[in-house]
């Protein structure tokens, strides 16, 4: 009998574990394009949690971005891995990847209103706190969360990893809300000086929070496990700069978040 309620409380136990952090995917759409994000959250909390849009790679959104959201939704947020490339793409080889976000670059204004009807769909959850809101981003996904916070949307916080670094106009780094998290590879060749102070120029004009920070001697991708097997150059992972970068972001939120 006693080993029989010990069993029993073993599975329950494992059975509450494996409840605890929920995922599923969401259809949208904008326009035409049929999205299809990738929703994850902690049913053991109680109530409403801050929200964190999570925008992938340039590979799209494969299966980094949405551990990423099942990381932060172990940490208590409701977390939304966007599409947005539409129909769940992914791409493994550079040039396809190269392409597709290409296309989505070519036209800014669409590309900020397919970040912002994403963020819609996270604001949309029912476990979602639309008074506390966050943005985060990985290479292509990090401009993108850029792009989405000179749109003057309502964020608290945005931090990118090794992101292209879109600037700003003066208008638009004035009406910046959220605090911004820049964590950048100190030997990053795909993201020029040049591009750097040209995003930060505009932002140091208008007296707007952030905070960049560039890790010496790390490439691109550091915060992708196996990065460097994706036979691109240039791109290898960083143990180190991945944690810091990592805890860094969750000070923020937790300083903009009230946690």
């Amino acid at each position: 009998m006693r080993r029989l309620m010990i069993s029993l409380v073993v599975m329950l136990l494992a059975a509450s574990a494996e409840a605890a952090v929920q995922t599923k995917t969401v259809s949208y759409k904008h326009g035409d394009l049929e999205c299809k994000g990738f929703l994850a959250w902690d049913d053991s909390v109680d109530g409403k949690r801050p929200g964190v849009l999570v925008v992938h790679e340039w590979w799209g959104l494969d299966e980094y971005a949405r551990s990423r959201a099942q990381q932060l939704a172990k940490l208590g947020y409701v977390a939304f891995a966007c599409d947005m490339y539409g129909e769940g793409k992914i791409a493994e080889h550079p040039d396809d990847a190269r392409k597709m976000a290409g296309v989505v670059r070519m036209n800014v204004e669409t590309w900020r209103k397919r970040a912002q009807v994403s963020l819609e769909v996270l604001k949309a959850q029912p476990q979602c706190d639309n008074g506390k809101l966050a943005a985060i981003g990985y290479c292509f996904g990090g401009s993108t969360a850029l792009q989405l916070a000179y749109t003057g949307a309502d964020l608290k916080a945005v931090a990118t990893f090794h992101a292209a670094l879109p600037a700003p106009t003066a208008d638009e780094a004035k009406s910046l809300k959220a605090r911004v998290l820049v964590c950048h590879g100190g030997a990053d060749t795909f993201i020029p000086e040049m591009a750097i102070k040209s995003f930060r120029e505009p932002l140091d004009k208008a007296a707007a929070k952030y905070e960049f920070v560039a890790y010496p001697g790390v490439v691109h991708s550091f915060t992708v496990p196996g990065a460097e097997t994706r036979n691109l150059p240039g791109m290898k992972y960083d143990k180190q700069a991945d944690e810091d970068s990592w805890k860094r972001m969750t000070k923020l939120f937790a300083e903009q978040f009230g946690k």
